[in-house]
């Protein structure tokens, strides 16, 4: 069982602008983040401000370097947090002396938004032959695979012709195997909705990074600790479930009172990790959402992909 940041001390971060090997390193400026993952298939994204870049540096951004790689941490734990495609950029200034760049970034959107399958499958073909049909369309527009479980799923009792988009592919794939699919720091990832992503759970403390006291609600545990990287979609954390405040039932009619149990062992699977930072001011945690090993997401939870699955 892994703690938590040994060294919560001293902050580090790292923000490189880029493409093809060349880049810059920002982080010498100061850099403000917030990262949003999630374990539904709408790309992850991020929200970057960087102060006081020079005119020059600021117009290459967006332009001539359109790949963003964030990380952050403590001591020896920076690790990465976000990897991504600059997506949008906006210039200002904050005041008569700050000047700003604003970098939105999305996680895998372009092979989500234009990775397209046309195949004929054999009958006989499984669900694995249809997650590799979308998997090659997606290395297309520069997504690899990442971690995916043995499927089961019945085998096709006839051919089948595949065509339309990847994303589709993966959604039914991922229905008849009881799984999850995102795509994660540039990489497919598939985690079986009563499992969990292999390595060690991370043990929260007051102690080892975590912030107030974690929450049972409808959406999921809430669960606020310093920032670290190894915080990751599908992976585990280990909670004492003393110090969890309970959900408390709303009486009025209508209201929904359905919250996830808690783990009888305390370990609960990350649904979803937003990051914020500033590297000059006070900023630097990771907000959890996460279930039992042994839940699946609360019905109506907010986690759900606000798409509506096209």
């Amino acid at each position: 069982m892994s703690t938590a940041g040994e060294r919560l001390y001293p902050r580090r971060c790292s923000l490189i602008v880029g493409d093809d090997g060349q880049g810059l390193e920002l982080a010498g400026m100061r850099v403000v983040f917030k990262t949003h993952h999630a374990d539904y298939e709408t790309p992850n994204h991020a929200d970057i401000r960087v102060y006081n870049l020079s005119a020059e540096t600021a117009q290459r951004i967006g332009r001539e370097f359109s790949r963003v790689v964030l990380q952050a941490g403590y001591g020896g734990t920076m690790g990465l947090i976000f990897d991504g495609t600059v997506r949008q950029v906006g210039r200002g200034r904050e005041n008569g002396t700050d000047s700003y760049v604003d970098i939105l970034a999305g996680d895998g959107d372009r092979a989500y938004n234009h990775a397209v399958v046309n195949i004929t499958l054999a009958a006989g073909s499984t669900a694995a032959d249809q997650v590799r049909s979308a998997r090659e369309a997606m290395a297309g527009h520069g997504v690899d695979t990442g971690y995916i479980p043995e499927l089961g799923g019945p085998a096709l009792p006839r051919g089948r012709v595949l065509y339309g988009m990847a994303r589709k592919t993966m959604r039914e794939a991922a229905q008849s195997t009881n799984t999850a699919w995102s795509i994660q720091d540039g990489m497919i990832q598939m985690i079986p909705t009563q499992g969990y992503r292999p390595g060690e759970a991370v043990a929260l403390t007051a102690e080892t990074g975590l912030v107030g006291r974690p929450e049972q609600t409808n959406e999921g545990i809430k669960v606020r600790a310093l920032l670290n990287p190894r915080f990751r979609v599908g992976g585990r954390i280990k909670l004492d479930n003393t110090s969890i405040k309970e959900f408390r039932t709303e009486l009025k009619v209508g209201a929904f009172n359905k919250a996830p149990r808690l783990d009888d062992d305390g370990l609960y699977r990350i649904l979803a990790v937003d990051f914020s930072g500033d590297t000059r001011g006070g900023e630097w945690y990771a907000d959890l959402i996460c279930v039992g090993i042994d839940a699946t997401a609360p019905i109506g939870s907010k986690l759900m992909d606000t798409n509506g699955g096209r």
